[in-house]
C-alpha cells in the first residue's frame, strides 16, 4: 500500500513539473524578441477603412477585432494628444494588428495636414502622437482660357486640370475688379503660379503620391476683355500676406464686385420703374437680380454686422448687413441662411444660399445696396469703391523685388484686340 502511495505521489510531482514547464514556455513566447534573438516573421492584418457615421474610437476598434483588453489603453493614450470626440465620419483610418487582436499601429487622418498615430514603442508600450502628413511641394504655372466650351471660370479651371479650390482662390484675388458672374468674355485668359502639394509616395513606390491640395497663389494675371490685371502675394509688415497690383495698390476693395462668384447672369438691373413679373405693376426695382442655381453660395461683399436674418414677406428669406461708411446690403429670396442677427461677418464669408422664397418666379438672388439709407445701383457703386491700404512706402523696394521674382515665372499673355 505504501508503495502505491509513493508511486502516485511521484507521478503527481512529475506531472506538475511538466505542466509548470509548459506554462513557463508559454510565458516566454509572450516576451519581446530582442535584437539578439532569431528574427521571426509575425503574422499581422492590415485594415484600411473609413469612419462610420456615429462611430467612436472604442467602437471602431471593437468592430475591427482589436483585443478588448487593449481598447481602453488605446483610447486613453490617444486622448492625451487628440480630442477623440472629434472623430469624424468618412475620414480614412488604418489598423495593423496581430492575428490575436493585439494592436500594432492605428492611424487616423485628422485633416489634410495631420494624422493621429497610436503604435508600439521600443518597450512595446502604446505611444500616441499627432504628426504632419509628409508632403512634397512644387511651384507650378497654371494657364487657362475662357471660350465657348469653357464659358465660366469654373469650366476653364476644370479644363486646365485643376479643382474648384483653385477657382475660388483666383476669384477671391480679382473679385474686387471683375464680376465673374457677368463680365467674362470669350478670349479672356489667366495664368498663375501656385504651390501644389502631393502626399509622399510610400517607401519603395515609384509613382508620385496623391494630390493633397494647394498652397497660396504667389502671382496671377487675368486678361479680361483686353484689360490686363496682375496681382502678387506680399506680406507688408507684421500683418497677414495680401495681394497687390504691380504698383503696390491693394487688390482688395471695400466691396467685392458681386456676392456670387461664378456663372450667374444679371436678369434684371437696378431701375426706378420696372414691371413686376408677379404683381404685374410698375414699381421700382431697388437691386440687381442674379440668376443662379438653387443652393449657390452667397457671400458678404464686405465686412459687417448682421442686422437681420430671416423671413421678410415678399423678399423671402433675407439677410441684411450693416457696413462702415453708411453702407448696408440686402440679400433676398435665399433658400438657406448661414448667419444670425448680431453676428460679425467678414468679406467673402458665406451668409446664405440662392433660392426662390417669397415673390420669385425662379431661383435667383436679388442683391441690394444702400448708402446713408438710400438705395443705389450696386454695379456702378462697387466699381467706385476705394481699395484697401497700399504697400507702405518704406517697404516698396522689398515689394518690387518680390514682385519681379514672382512675375518672372509667368509668360507674357497676348492681350485681346
Amino acid at each position: 500500500m505504501r508503495f502505491l502511495v509513493r508511486r502516485l505521489f511521484t507521478v503527481l510531482i512529475t506531472t506538475g513539473a511538466v505542466l509548470a514547464a509548459g506554462t513557463l514556455l508559454d510565458d516566454r513566447e509572450l516576451l519581446p524578441i530582442r535584437a539578439s534573438d532569431i528574427s521571426l516573421s509575425k503574422e499581422t492584418q492590415l485594415v484600411r477603412a473609413r469612419v462610420a457615421a456615429g462611430a467612436t474610437l472604442a467602437s471602431l476598434l471593437r468592430a475591427q477585432g482589436v483585443a478588448v483588453a487593449e481598447i481602453g489603453d488605446v483610447v486613453s493614450r490617444a486622448a492625451r494628444v487628440f480630442d477623440v470626440r472629434r472623430l469624424r465620419a468618412d475620414r480614412p483610418y488604418r489598423i495593423e494588428k496581430a492575428i490575436s487582436g493585439a494592436l500594432e499601429r492605428f492611424e487616423y487622418e485628422i485633416d489634410g495636414d495631420r494624422f493621429l498615430r497610436v503604435s508600439r514603442g521600443k518597450d512595446l508600450q502604446l505611444v500616441a502622437d499627432v504628426l504632419p502628413i509628409p508632403k512634397t511641394r512644387h511651384l507650378e504655372v497654371i494657364r487657362g482660357e475662357i471660350n465657348r466650351e469653357t464659358s465660366s471660370l469654373v469650366a476653364a479651371m476644370d479644363a486646365a486640370g485643376e479643382t474648384i479650390d483653385l477657382t475660388l482662390a483666383l476669384a477671391d484675388i480679382f473679385g474686387g475688379e471683375i464680376d465673374f458672374s457677368t463680365e467674362l468674355q470669350p478670349g479672356d485668359t489667366f495664368q498663375l503660379t501656385v504651390e501644389k502639394q502631393y502626399r509622399d509616395a510610400p517607401p519603395g513606390a515609384e509613382a508620385a503620391g496623391d494630390f493633397a491640395g494647394y498652397g497660396p497663389i504667389e502671382a496671377a494675371e487675368f486678361v479680361n476683355h483686353g484689360r490686363r490685371l496682375r496681382a502678387v502675394r506680399f506680406q507688408a509688415g507684421d500683418g497677414p500676406a495680401a495681394y497687390f497690383d504691380e504698383r503696390g495698390v491693394s487688390m482688395k476693395r471695400f466691396f467685392l464686385a458681386s456676392p456670387l462668384k461664378f456663372q450667374p447672369v444679371i436678369t434684371s438691373g437696378f431701375s426706378t420703374a420696372r414691371l413686376h413679373p408677379i404683381l404685374k405693376e410698375v414699381r421700382a426695382h431697388l437691386g440687381v437680380d442674379y440668376k443662379a442655381p438653387i443652393g449657390s453660395p452667397v457671400v458678404a461683399v464686405a465686412d459687417g454686422v448682421v442686422v437681420s436674418a430671416g423671413m421678410s414677406g415678399g423678399s423671402g428669406n433675407m439677410v441684411h448687413l450693416r457696413h462702415s461708411n453708411g453702407f448696408e446690403t440686402e440679400y433676398l429670396h435665399l433658400s438657406a441662411i448661414a448667419v444670425r442677427a448680431g453676428a460679425h461677418v467678414r468679406q467673402g464669408e458665406l451668409i446664405g444660399r440662392v433660392g426662390m422664397t417669397g415673390l420669385a418666379t425662379g431661383p435667383h438672388l436679388d442683391y441690394r445696396l444702400k448708402r446713408n439709407g438710400a438705395f443705389i445701383n450696386p454695379v456702378t457703386a462697387h466699381r467706385a469703391m476705394p481699395p484697401a491700404d497700399p504697400v507702405p512706402q518704406m517697404q516698396m523696394a522689398a515689394f518690387a523685388a518680390a514682385r519681379d521674382r514672382a512675375f518672372a515665372q509667368l509668360s507674357p499673355i497676348e492681350t485681346a484686340q
